[in-house]
């Protein structure tokens, strides 16, 4: 076959900067989702055009940025210097162009490569900037990258900046929708970053004074942290840190303003200096784990020309923090072995509830280190990849530098036979795994972390994410639960979640927890089918069809057969993700769902079941009753 394909001249191809960021976005913002994932492409986009306002700001122009966001449409108007008004076009259509090149004008800046406004230009399906500059304005208007329109400069009585305004192209981003939870945390981030600057958005007002202190506030409640928190300050770089009541290591690490959600040279050089500067602080040689455990920490540098291992700009690879500036680990080493060690000393009640902390973790691991090595052995002997897990190819930590299918990576969790063979025989093999539970998962609230090891189901299912020792090296970016919709189904998927916001909280906040949203009704006739994902739908569904249509109620993942299954969890799957507010703790969440069984919960349930109309117009009392039985079983 190959013989036959001609290799000349006419096969070599030149794409322009428009053709080749729609060809392959992937390259340019990573994977492209429907916006159900905090690290989906409209939220990149988003950052891009922020990124740049964020570097006005941080150079000393304008202290406000308004931001406005809609359905499909995004404003955002900051009141820097604004682009100079002869290179308007250019900055946004003409591939690496931008004021970043000189390091004079932007020292410490993320954007240097003058991609970032061209990739959302291109992969817009309406993109205006307009710039005002000393009473002045030019304005151009694009269609997925293509100039529609341009207005000759004209006077303004405006103040100076930059406003951009795009629409994501939907035929790039099919089916997205702005999640305002993932927006806030982004903007939120952008406050903490930048003390002083204020974030309008949507009528809503961002701003800090503190900080990444005001970061941390944000993260752990009052009652859950051990100790106030530490807030230090230097050249170029700002730590806050704490421990906590909860499981495993929270880290947030930011680079030139960047959220670099995979870490990098900075987050290691943190982590390795925290356990360095501690020991040598109680002059004892404690285990690092003991150290870390439960920390909730955040780290931010500013760096010259920050090197990054993807265009995303998600993990740092800068070895140093500058041409002729010291290693990145001995900047980090240096600072926080002086700060830290300083302010510990100054501050001995917080350095005796910090001891405290690491000998608790300490006697937890001792305790449990007999257990989990039987526990260990077990998980090997019970063959998990043939009998528990239906793997796939593709994993989240070894797929590295291709960003579009490590963020696809997902595991569905699953109970009962007839509906993970449903899945195994529907999924895409390269990245979708499904792990089967044997019947209800055990409910873990207030339990310890030795529970884990003791209970095969826990111990394997940990085995399969590959998250023992904490998430560095989950297998799967997204690990999805898929559970039907009556009140079995709520409480397996309930039982799971108390599992992971107990003793892997980290999993939840960094986004990588959902739930698998599938049909309730299949309504078609001869000509079409439609798929029904609440009651409303198939009310709208039936009057298109006619009420002759055949209507089916799926009761369980089971009854949909592997052919209509492959539908649902392919390019069109609905994911809804696990979100923790601001506002949630975890502590309260647990108690509320799994705690002593209450009224309040039990309508909560039964107000939030996708049933139809005649099961939720039963008698409260019975569907009570139904869920104490459930839950005693």
């Amino acid at each position: 076959m190959a013989e036959n394909v001609k290799y000349n001249e006419d096969s070599i191809k030149s794409l322009d900067w428009r053709e080749h960021i729609r060809l392959r976005p992937g390259m340019y913002i990573g994977k492209l989702g429907d916006g159900s994932a905090q690290d989906d492409g409209i939220y990149v986009l988003v950052k891009e055009v922020l990124d740049n306002s964020i570097d006005e700001h941080m150079m000393g122009y304008g202290r406000t940025i308004d931001v406005k966001i809609s359905e499909h449409m995004v404003e955002v108007r900051d009141y820097g210097r604004g682009i100079p008004l002869g290179k308007v076009i250019d900055c946004v259509s003409k591939i690496n162009t931008g004021g970043k090149y000189d390091s004079g004008a932007f020292q410490k800046s993320v954007g240097l490569n003058g991609v970032g406004t061209k990739a959302v230009n291109a992969l817009s399906s309406y993109f205006k900037v307009q710039s005002f500059r000393e009473g002045q304005s030019k304005m151009a208007i694009f269609e997925k990258g293509v100039l529609k329109e341009e207005k000759m400069v004209e006077k303004v009585s405006e103040r100076n900046g930059t406003k951009i305004t795009f629409s994501p192209d939907g035929s790039v981003f099919k089916n997205y929708h702005f999640i305002p939870e993932y927006l806030e945390n982004q903007l939120w981030n952008y406050a903490f970053l930048n003390a002083g600057l204020t974030i309008n958005f949507n009528g809503k007002k961002f701003f800090s004074e503190n900080g990444l202190r005001d970061l941390l506030e944000r993260k752990v409640d009052e009652e859950s942290s051990r100790y106030p928190i530490i807030h230090l300050k230097g050249n170029d770089i700002e730590i806050a840190i704490t421990h906590s009541n909860q499981y495993g290591e929270e880290y947030y690490s930011f680079v030139n303003g960047q959220f670099t959600t995979q870490g990098g040279t900075h987050l290691a050089a943190f982590r390795e200096s925290i356990v360095k500067t501690v020991r040598e602080f109680f002059k004892k040689d404690y285990d690092a784990a003991d150290i870390r455990q439960s920390v909730v920490a955040a780290i931010a540098v500013r760096v010259q020309e920050p090197v990054f291992e993807s265009q995303t700009k998600t993990k740092l690879g800068s070895q140093s923090v500058g041409p002729d500036g010291p290693t990145l680990r001995t900047f980090v080493n240096d600072f926080i072995k002086n700060a830290l060690d300083n302010y510990l000393h100054e501050n001995p009640d917080t350095a005796n509830a910090l001891l405290k902390r690491i000998l608790q973790s300490e006697r937890e691991r001792k305790e449990i280190s007999g257990i989990k090595k039987l526990a260990n052995e077990r998980a090997k002997k019970a063959n998990l990849h043939n009998k528990k897990l239906r793997d796939c190819r593709v994993h989240y930590d070894d797929a590295k530098g291709n960003a579009e299918s490590k963020n696809q990576t997902m595991l569905f969790i699953t109970e009962g036979d007839s509906a993970s063979g449903s899945i195994t025989k529907s999924r895409d093999v390269q990245t979708q795994a499904v792990f089967s539970l044997r019947g209800k998962p055990l409910n873990c609230y207030g339990m310890s972390k030795k529970v884990v090891y003791e209970n095969e189901e826990f111990n394997l299912l940990q085995h399969a994410l590959n998250i023992e020792d904490g998430i560095e090296n989950l297998r799967y970016r997204k690990i999805v639960i898929a559970t039907d919709a009556d009140v079995d189904g709520m409480h397996i998927r309930l039982l799971i979640m108390t599992y992971f916001l107990q003793f892997f909280p980290d999993l939840v906040k960094n986004g990588h927890l959902f739930i698998l949203d599938t049909p309730l009704f299949r309504v078609r006739n001869k000509k079409e089918t439609i798929y029904c994902y609440t009651d409303e739908e198939r009310q709208r569904a039936i009057s298109k069809l006619g009420k002759s249509c055949e209507i089916t109620r799926f009761k369980g993942l089971g009854e949909i057969s592997p052919e209509e299954f492959g539908g649902f969890i392919g390019e069109n799957i609905r994911l809804d993700p696990i979100i923790l507010n601001k506002d949630t703790k975890i502590s309260d969440l647990l108690s509320f769902y799994m705690g002593k069984n209450t009224p309040d919960r039990q309508h909560f349930i039964i107000d939030n079941l996708k049933i139809e109309k005649d099961i939720v117009e039963q008698d409260p009392k019975k569907i009570g009753e139904e869920l104490e039985e459930v839950e005693s079983a």
